[in-house]
């Protein structure tokens, strides 16, 4: 794949791209066992791309188990795992977006998940296909967790990616940057990734 100063190889964003941000949320932005310390650096990043498309732009949310011991197979050993991370010993507030995008909803939508991928909830893409979408910005955290679930998933479906580096946040520097070496080696036809300021002069 081309590095991102050479710009989307494929051409300028249509009317029918959709800004997916990824679990922008305080239970991942403030001192928690997951506190992922990039993410309030990346937010005005992601503001920018939800600021220009509100209307376009649907946020997921990742709920955690109610308690330890809940879920199928080794999410129920996960969830033991991560008892601290569970509803029931989290404050109500840690699963809501950060205040910076959460003025966007409405128009914004959002989507909450119980697991890593987005596109196990219907509902995604139900919203993507009534709406035409043929292209996703996807954005949020982290992107070598849930990004990368979301990423795959659209590739699958067929849908035009673009990754806008900057608005990309991990608990991992090795990973992350793992992460956008895939993209760039091995999925040029599907997935291009591009600076935001890229992103937005071609997606007016």
């Amino acid at each position: 794949m081309a590095d991102e100063k050479d710009g989307l190889h494929f051409g300028p964003l249509g009317p029918n791209c959709v800004h997916l941000c990824v679990d922008m949320q305080n239970l991942f932005a403030e001192g928690t066992d997951w506190h992922t310390p990039w993410m309030k650096r990346v937010l005005p990043v992601v503001e920018r791309i939800a600021g220009a498309h509100p209307a376009e732009t649907v946020f997921t949310r990742f709920i955690p188990a109610a308690r330890p011991g809940e879920g199928q197979g080794t999410w129920n050993r996960y969830w033991k795992r991560w008892a601290g991370m569970t509803l029931e010993a989290l404050p109500k507030t840690m699963v809501d977006l950060l205040p910076g995008l959460a003025r966007f909803v409405p128009p914004a939508t959002v989507i909450d998940k119980t697991a890593y991928s987005p596109w196990l909830q219907p509902e995604l893409e139900t919203l993507l296909r009534k709406r035409g979408t043929d292209t996703l910005v996807i954005t949020g955290a982290e992107t070598d967790v849930c990004v990368l679930a979301a990423v795959l998933g659209a590739v699958d479906r067929g849908y035009r990616v673009v990754i806008p580096t900057d608005a990309l946040c991990s608990s991992s520097d090795r990973t992350h940057d793992a992460l956008l070496t895939l993209y760039r080696e091995r999925y040029g036809q599907q997935v291009e990734a591009v600076a935001t300021e890229t992103l937005l002069e071609a997606w007016r």
